[in-house]
């Protein structure tokens, strides 16, 4: 049984209940979508697939839902992990169980557990073992009184003076204030309200530090920190540069503790105070600060991956250049420039050097060589890596006199290396070397981004912001259930793909993949989603998953390259049946699609959502979502940083998204930076930057700043 059934078969009404307050939905629907999840369905098909059963849901929502009973589940796990603590300390009361049962959040539920978890040996602890505690109680409970006389009865040969049974009963009041859960709750408030972040340069470390300069003597309310900000203390504190600290006033703090505490005004209530202020400083401050950093940190992880994976999807759902020939170039001075033909479908059909920039005698040779390729392999347009010596590259490429149209292409090269050093490109391509599989990487990438792009870590393709400082695995869930969405949302041709995009598809994974990969090897190519079933290990419940995300093309039955899944078919037939024509008329023919009356095709197990999206479907069967492809000139005379001027207007691509703004390559090996303050809003309400601009944008910015020295360009928007 899966952790998901588990957590079905346990799970209460109320998370249900919580669930659907907090996304805005019904109860059902929450509990649909969790039943489905229990059956082993994605959250592509539920989303795409199973609309009647939750509502029509998106797949955002669903996606939501599968992260909020997760979360749940681990709060299950850790209930039943205390409660066994409690209980085999022999302090689990009915009541305490009733309440760690009824707790809705992991904070309340740990600051239950925190007066019974086995601690080291403290100095509360120490002073209970010396027979301390009733005199901490006395204490608390008769503050008018004499202190040193409550303690006279405790001394003996572990408690030799007045003062050493004073502060022991300190020490166990300190503690009995920091375990106490309203007091916890109420410093809570305070951070929430009041907390700041301060950071200060650790001694001797400024010459090391320069880069954090902004930050040697720092502080913002932590409220209102940006997440790129925090992000950037935190990376300073862990490299042992900037000191963080995360408080409230502290008497502010103080006075909050001494009006709950202290009642009275004797020197008992003294007794009070003084450890109230210990408790402050020693135990609760440094726990509330530990909760409030990891707090503030897991909220700005939460931003910088939100800013990754819509970076990610922008990116991978970037237009194709469609079934072209390419001749790709991964650009290149004193080494050459690393040449690759390709086929229509990707595959490598030459590759060499040749040295365009190693004096005219070379540059010949290779104008003789990229002509002769061209017209041998039917190129039908070349790619150009951005890295060094691509615009050089561009420019000796334009000057080569072709017999027809050849479009010019630059092409981001971000990752490629880290691919063509990777186990999936030496298992693509075992017999060559890391320039060829780089230059391939290049040109599969304007044939189709998506499919190539899946194959690298999405970390090493240079979107989004501090990505390595943020919690890892979290970042890779994210990123790849944003693979996920991406490569079913398009749909794959289950007869051209790679074994690394199949493992994407809703249901497959590693194994599937690599088994539809061998049975297309040793049969031929699927002539009909049927044929999936024969793959090895592909039952039904797989079949049910994946089958309506794999395309084949050319196939005699046309919704077998549609995204209709074959359990709707039958309906389709009937459709084509009444109407007295065949499937394909329907396709090719709007007059019969507009008599169809989807209502009439209402059962038991298709409603008016399903049916809706099947006729949008025949309208244009396996259409890419993905737009039109387009690519921004750069402007010729402008190569490099040196080029720019303050003032020039040029076209620019944008090339990532962050928080305080966004990244546009000029074409000069430089990108420079659209800060957010140049994208409108003002100060209190600033704009987001991913919602003005997206990875791939062409846009027209002018030149604002250039430092040479730092490598740096300011740049303004130019508003068309």
């Amino acid at each position: 049984m899966t952790d998901l059934n588990i957590l079905i078969n346990i799970m209460q009404d109320k998370y249900i209940k919580l669930i659907a307050e907090k996304l805005g939905i019904r109860e059902i629907q929450v509990k649909n979508t969790a039943f489905l999840f229990s059956q082993g369905a994605t959250v592509p098909f539920i989303s795409r697939y199973r609309k009647e059963q939750t509502g029509t849901l998106n797949e955002v929502q669903v996606a939501q839902i599968k992260d909020e009973i997760k979360k749940y589940e681990e709060l299950e796990k850790r209930k039943a992990s205390i409660l066994e603590s409690i209980e085999s300390q022999g302090k689990l009361t009915d009541e305490l169980k009733a309440k760690i049962d009824e707790v809705i959040t992991m904070t309340d539920l740990e600051d239950l557990y925190l007066p019974y978890k086995q601690k080291k040996k403290t100095r509360a602890s120490v002073a209970k073992e010396k027979g301390l505690e009733p005199l901490a109680d006395k204490i608390l409970l008769q503050q008018n009184a004499d202190p040193e006389k409550l303690a006279a009865p405790f001394l003996n040969d572990k408690v030799e003076t007045i003062d050493d049974a004073l502060q022991g009963a300190r020490d166990i009041i300190a503690e009995h204030i920091n375990e106490n859960v309203d007091t916890r709750n109420r410093m809570r408030n305070l951070y929430n309200r009041e907390a700041i972040i301060f950071s200060k340069l650790v001694k001797g470390k400024e010459e090391e530090a320069q880069k954090f300069k902004d930050y040697f003597d720092y502080s913002e309310p932590l409220s209102r920190i940006p997440s790129h900000r925090l992000l950037a203390l935190m990376r300073g504190e862990n490299e042992g540069f900037l000191k963080i600290t995360i408080k409230p006033d502290d008497d502010k703090a103080i006075n909050m503790l001494e009006r709950q505490y202290v009642k009275g005004r004797g020197n008992g209530a003294e007794q009070i105070k003084i450890a109230a202020e210990d408790c402050y400083d020693r135990l609760l401050q440094p726990s509330m600060e530990t909760e409030f950093a990891n707090i503030a940190k897991e909220k700005a992880d939460e931003e910088a991956i939100k800013v990754f994976t819509e970076n990610l999807r922008n990116l991978l759902l970037a237009s194709p250049l469609g079934k072209k020939r390419i001749l790709a170039l991964d650009p290149g001075f004193r080494t050459g420039c690393k040449l690759v033909c390709l086929d229509e479908q990707g595959n490598l059909l030459h590759n060499e050097a040749i040295y365009p920039h190693s004096g005219m005698k070379e540059a010949f040779a290779a104008m003789s060589k990229v002509t002769a390729l061209v017209e041998q392999y039917k190129i039908d347009c070349i790619a150009i890596g951005n890295g060094t010596a691509s615009r050089e590259t561009e420019r000796f490429i334009k000057k080569v006199r072709f017999d027809r149209d050849i479009q010019v292409y630059i092409v981001s090269e971000s990752g490629a290396s880290i691919y063509s050093a990777s186990e999936v490109a030496r298992e693509e391509f075992p017999e060559y070397d890391v320039t060829v599989r780089g230059a391939v990487s290049i040109g599969r990438r304007l044939l189709d981004p998506l499919a190539e792009l899946v194959k690298i870590d999405p970390k090493s393709i240079g979107v989004g912001q501090y990505q390595h400082d943020v919690n890892q695995t979290k970042l890779k869930e994210s990123l790849d259930d944003v693979v996920i969405s991406c490569v079913n949302q398009v749909g794959v041709n289950v007869n051209t793909a790679s074994k690394h995009l199949l493992t994407y598809v809703s249901g497959l994974g590693p194994a599937l993949a690599q088994n539809i990969v061998n049975y297309r090897k040793e049969n031929g190519p699927f002539g009909t989603r049927s044929d999936l079933k024969k793959v090895p290990r592909m039952g039904d419940k797989a079949f049910e998953q994946c089958a309506g995300f794999l395309r084949i093309e050319g196939a005699d039955n046309p919704l077998d390259n549609s995204a209709v899944h074959p359990e709707k078919y039958y309906i389709v037939n009937k459709m084509a049946k009444d109407l007295g024509c065949g499937v394909k008329d329907l396709i090719t023919n709007k007059d019969m699609r507009q008599k169809i009356d989807i209502k009439k095709y209402v059962d038991d197990k298709t409603g008016l959502p399903t049916l809706t999206d099947i006729l949008t479907e025949l309208e244009k069967p396996g259409r890419d979502p993905r737009g039109e492809f387009k690519v921004p000139e750069f402007e010729q005379s402008v190569e490099k940083i040196t080029d720019l001027k303050e003032g020039m207007e040029l076209n620019g691509i944008v090339t990532n998204v962050t928080n305080f703004g966004a990244f546009v390559d000029l074409g000069v090996h430089v990108s420079g930076l659209l800060h957010v303050s140049q994208l409108g809003g003002t100060r209190r309400n600033p704009v987001n930057p991913s919602d003005v601009l997206k990875i791939n944008q062409p846009v027209r910015v002018k030149v604002l700043t250039v430092d040479v020295d730092r490598n740096r360009i300011g740049l303004g928007l130019v508003k068309e």
